[in-house]
Order: C-alpha cells, then sequence, then structure tokens
C-alpha cells in the first residue's frame, strides 16, 4: 500500500485530499504540526508528498528543499498561485510536479497514479485491494497482515476479492455464486461455505479470524 503525506494547511482541502485518497486505498497521513514536516516525513516513509506552498512558519519551498537533502521521493505542489515564476521555482526547487487551486480530486489521483507509475516497480502493486490494513493481492493470491501472508486456491481468491471490491456493505451467497458461475468457477451452496470456512481458517493464522462478517440472511463481508 503506498504511504501519501498530505502537507496542506486548509483543513476543507486536506481533508478532502485525504477522502479522496482514502478511497483508492492509499495510506495517508495528513500533518498538523507544521514545524515538524521534516520529522513526519522521516518517521513515515511516505511514496509521495503532496504539498501546499503556502504554509505556516517556513513555506513549501523550504520543506521541499529540506526533504531533498535526505530523499528523492515524488513531492508534487498543490498551490492558488498562478505565476509562472512559482511553477520554476517548485522545480528548481525539487518539486516533480505542480497543481493549481482549485483542482479536481480526479485530476489530483490522476497525477498521483502517474507519477508513482514512472517512480516505482508496480509489478507487485499495481493491482491490490486492503481493508483493516489486512491487503489482498490477487497476483500473487496471497493475503497479507503486518509481517505474515498466507497463500490463496483460486476460489478463495475469487470469493474473498468479491468481498474486497464491495467492502463495508454485505455481498448475498447468491450474488457471490452468480458472480463465480459467470466467470466459469462452478461452485455451489455448499462449495461456498467450504470455501468460506477455509479463509476463515487462513485469516485466523493471520490473527485476523473476525475478518470476514457474516449476517445471517444477508451474506458476508469485509469492513473498513
Amino acid at each position: 500500500m503506498f504511504s501519501i503525506m498530505i502537507i496542506e494547511d486548509d483543513d476543507v482541502i486536506a481533508s478532502s485530499l485525504e477522502d479522496e485518497l482514502n478511497k483508492w486505498n492509499y495510506k495517508v497521513h495528513r500533518q498538523t504540526d507544521f514545524n515538524a514536516v521534516l520529522d513526519s516525513f522521516i518517521a513515515i516513509k511516505p511514496q509521495l508528498v503532496l504539498m501546499d506552498i503556502q504554509l505556516p512558519a517556513y513555506n513549501g519551498y523550504h520543506w521541499c528543499q529540506e526533504i531533498r537533502k535526505i530523499s528523492e521521493v515524488p513531492i508534487i505542489f498543490i498551490s492558488s498561485r498562478t505565476d509562472d515564476m512559482d511553477l520554476v521555482m517548485a522545480i528548481q526547487m525539487g518539486a516533480d510536479d505542480y497543481i493549481q487551486k482549485p483542482f479536481q480530486l480526479t485530476v489530483v489521483v490522476a497525477k498521483i497514479q502517474a507519477m508513482l507509475r514512472r517512480t516505482y516497480d508496480f509489478s507487485e502493486t499495481e493491482n491490490f485491494y486492503s481493508a483493516s490494513q489486512v491487503t489482498l493481492k490477487p497476483s500473487e493470491l496471497s493475503l497479507i497482515y503486518k509481517e505474515k501472508t498466507v497463500s490463496l486456491t483460486k476460489n478463495e481468491l475469487k470469493i474473498i476479492e468479491i468481498l474486497f471490491k464491495h467492502k463495508g456493505e454485505y455481498v448475498s451467497k447468491e450474488r457471490i455464486m452468480k458472480q463465480l458461475w459467470e466467470d466459469e468457477s462452478f461452485i455451489d451452496s455448499n462449495t461456498l461455505a467450504v470455501n468460506i470456512a477455509r479463509l476463515r481458517k487462513k485469516l485466523k493464522e493471520l490473527d485476523k479470524e473476525d475478518f470476514i462478517a457474516t449476517k445471517k440472511g444477508v451474506g458476508y463481508a469485509v469492513m473498513e
């Protein structure tokens, strides 16, 4: 899971960015102590920084320079300034991109994804899901929690992937079976129950035995 650090003193903008990035399963740290930006950066080790130029105490240019002394992590400035010199200054200070306010959240997410794609190897991370600190990597048929990993069968993977895709809501047994039949995985109610039991056993190995919730007569769910 990629970690993104937001350094923005406008609460409304910072909150909207945080909420949107959480929806995309990014791990977000929102900086609130603007005198300790570098200390937080060192502690968090984010894979990308979103930073406003106008900040309390020291401005974004200052913190960009400080970060550049120790890291080449991508830095994207977000600012209401429209002067071309601000863009030039940002690049000279070591920023990788510049987004002017007001902006559309979809544009910010697209720029973040493009930047991460250019900077990091996506062969392992381009397709994953996350909930309650549990990560599902379909390409590796694996579930990960903290330092532990368990392997999944193809049917187990397909079932829990459906639950991850509908995170936070209950998915009926009928809906799961219908989707698996459409994928040519011929699974009936008994087989589904067996696979759910196996998944729970594997989740127990990860110390996440209650990760899959059940509501009688409704279905199964994974919650954030």
